[in-house]
């Protein structure tokens, strides 16, 4: 059994709560960060700036293809479709938030979870672009060294769709 003083020390060296900017300054900045996470994801392919983005306990949820844990896992999937997407007739995708449907909930002490609704368009190699599919999202938002990560990512209800 570990003694009072010492549970005490390590009650005071965990990490403080983390200071959340008020209401429509975290709705901003959790936009701006997910603009940067689905950019890196669908626009520019770019493996390191996404292992900069998710914790390394990051989860990520899929109603179609489960679960995926890990940082490592999920940066490593992500750059084999990004080798994919460089032959000339691959099939690329682009997503677009419906912007009427993101909120932002402040989780007081740790972060925010974002949620809302997106669209996915497809085209293979530089033919026209189709509206594919919709979902809903859910992203759990943590403020880790001063930069808001994503440490959990739900992406639910899919469904096809056409224009």
């Amino acid at each position: 059994m570990f003694p009072t003083a010492l549970l005490a020390a390590l009650a005071l060296i965990q990490t403080p709560p983390v200071a959340l900017p008020d209401g429509p300054a975290l709705t901003a900045a959790i936009a701006e960060r997910d603009a940067e996470l689905f950019s890196v994801m669908f626009d520019r392919c770019e493996p390191d700036a996404l292992a900069d983005i998710v914790t390394a306990d990051f989860e990520f949820y899929h109603d179609k293809a489960g679960l995926m844990a890990g940082r490592e896992a999920f940066v490593a999937d992500y750059a084999t479709g990004c080798e994919a997407k460089k032959a000339p007739d691959a099939w690329r995708s682009r997503r677009l938030l419906v912007a009427d449907t993101l909120r932002v909930f402040p989780i007081p002490g740790y972060g925010a979870v974002e949620e809302g609704t997106h669209l996915f368009y497809e085209r293979q190699g530089d033919g026209p672009e189709t509206l594919v599919g919709r979902a809903r999202f859910s992203i759990v938002w943590t403020l880790e060294d001063g930069r808001w990560r994503a440490t959990r990512a739900l992406s639910i209800d899919h469904a096809a769709t056409s224009e």
